[in-house]
């Protein structure tokens, strides 16, 4: 079983890295392409079809030579984003390695992946140093191995779309994505010469590949660790057992992330008195959230606070669940959260789930529940104006606001990275004029997003990846011109002095606001 893993591990590097036959990547192109256009409900939304046929043509004509995984993906990652919607992705296919190597790399870690950069006026900064060295904080990266970063990030950017035609969530999320943009696009790396600008001075960092840090303990720990247990009282050793299950209950219910060691949810007032509520939601997606809801918007209540300010900047989305969730909580309005989804099968579920990246065993457990899904999914789709339509009962019936719901005033900050859910619940809230908006234009649209469940295709030839929405989610309010997001009524953009001083100017400006 071990020889065999080594030869599968290794067979499959030797074709990432070989060169494909011309006619096998064009072959490529046309299955990636009758892909979308089967299974994409709104594929010609932002890109008329004469023009998406144009580009996937061109596309082939171009590849006059064979290719390897990466040449080929550099050159089908552009015209994918063409499509102009943001949950249709091209996976990058990266080399694996041993279970042996593996263990090794595990000890390791990649000094480079420690940094955080946001790209403001045109340059990458770093913004937050996880590593040791604190002094590279609002320092501008110049280049990468002799290579200009404005190069690499031009670059970087034609590689992924946004929902329509806004370009905030490009500046964003190239920057927030930069190390493994670079990756992908250079592959597994051991080392990398940097050149940094600190304000007047030009100096070069070499990023290496080192050993993680281990607790060290000494001899006088050790002996306290051991002997500490035995000294306990009952009482002692109760309290312990109640801490540990606070502390398990809180990761879950706030969302622990361990890289930054901090919560996706987080809840708070500012100022001396409770009239202010501060919300930070870093996405929808980990932990138990209706605790969390449920016990803020209860303290909210009780200290009768006038405002709420929900912060879903750098948000990329998550459960329709939790954001319909949410908006009870802020709205004195009965609503309807989402229309039928628009979809190009009565199966949609099977369809997700049934592809060739899913592993022969869940394959076979899927033709066994098989039948419950399908009668379940043709109960729930009905055709209408030759378009078929899926129902999420939950989030399509019209339902009462939360018995906690807030009256006063509502702030909401947004910028480039508020995607997908956070864009759906923000058009809820600008529609009825529940809140006032304050930072950029969000990257998902006004209009919805095709999501829901996703199809992910792997390319018979270059392995690469292809992962589509096969419903489109939408709020029943919708804008003109579409394409566009949630537009702020009060629009800010933090410059790099900003970030340097520590200064939140968007948060600022509701506090003064909301002062005056």
């Amino acid at each position: 079983m071990l020889l065999a893993s080594c030869n599968s591990v290794k067979k499959y590097n030797e074709q990432l890295t070989a060169s494909h036959a011309v006619e096998d990547l064009r072959n490529d192109v046309d299955k990636l392409y009758t892909q979308l256009k089967k299974h994409h409900p709104k594929l010609y939304q932002y890109t008329p079809k004469s023009d998406l046929d144009f580009k996937f043509d061109s596309l082939k004509t171009s590849i006059k030579l064979p290719l390897s995984t990466q040449e080929f993906y550099k050159k089908l990652a552009p015209v994918v984003a063409y499509v102009r919607q943001g949950h249709v992705s091209v996976g990058y296919t990266v080399k694996r390695f041993t279970k042996k190597e593996r263990k090794t790399l595990n000890k390791q870690k990649f000094e480079f992946y420690d940094l955080d950069f946001e790209y403001l006026e045109d340059k990458l900064w770093v913004v937050q140093n996880y590593g040791k060295d604190s002094t590279l904080v609002g320092s501008e990266v110049v280049s990468i191995d002799d290579e200009p970063v404005s190069k690499l990030i031009n670059t970087y950017k034609t590689r992924f779309a946004s929902d329509g035609y806004n370009t905030t969530l490009h500046d964003r999320y190239v920057s927030k994505g930069f190390a493994s943009f670079y990756v992908r696009d250079k592959g597994f790396l051991d080392s990398l010469k940097v050149t940094i600008k600190n304000k007047d001075s030009i100096f070069t960092k070499n990023f290496k590949r080192i050993l993680k840090e281990e607790k060290k303990e000494d001899s006088t720990s050790v002996k306290k660790a051991k002997t500490k247990p035995e000294n306990l009282t009952k009482q002692e050793k109760r309290q312990n057992r109640l801490s540990k299950r606070k502390k398990r209950k809180d990761d879950k219910k706030y969302g622990y992330l361990s890289k930054t060691k901090q919560y996706t949810r987080n809840f708070d007032f500012i100022g001396k008195d409770s009239t202010v509520a501060y919300m930070k939601i870093r996405s929808f997606t980990n932990g138990s959230y209706k605790k969390f809801y449920q016990e803020s918007f209860s303290k909210i209540d009780a200290a009768k606070s006038k405002h709420v300010i929900i912060d879903l900047r750098e948000n990329g989305g998550g459960r329709i669940a939790e954001i319909d969730h949410l908006y009870s909580f802020l709205t004195d309005k009965n609503y309807r959260f989402i229309n039928d989804s628009e979809v190009t099968s009565r199966i949609p579920f099977l369809k997700s789930f049934m592809t060739n990246t899913t592993p022969i065993g869940l394959k076979v457990l899927g033709c066994i529940v098989s039948p419950i899904m399908v009668v379940h999914n043709l109960l729930k789709t009905r055709k209408e104006d030759g378009k078929l339509y899926y129902r999420f009962n939950k989030h399509t019936k019209v339902k009462e606001p939360n018995t906690l719901s807030f009256k006063g005033n509502i702030f909401v900050l947004i910028n480039g990275n508020s995607f997908s859910a956070s864009s759906l619940i923000s058009t809820h809230l600008k529609a009825n004029k529940r809140a006032v908006f304050v930072g950029e234009e969000t990257g998902g649209a006004y209009n919805g997003t095709v999501a829901g469940v996703y199809r992910v295709y792997e390319l018979p030839t270059s392995k690469i990846k292809i992962r589509m929405g096969l419903m489109q989610i939408e709020a029943p309010q919708k804008q003109i011109p579409d394409g566009y997001g949630i537009k702020p009524d009060i629009e800010i953009t933090p410059t790099i002095e900003d970030i340097r001083q520590k200064r939140d100017v968007e948060l600022e400006w509701v506090l003064n606001d909301i002062y005056k």
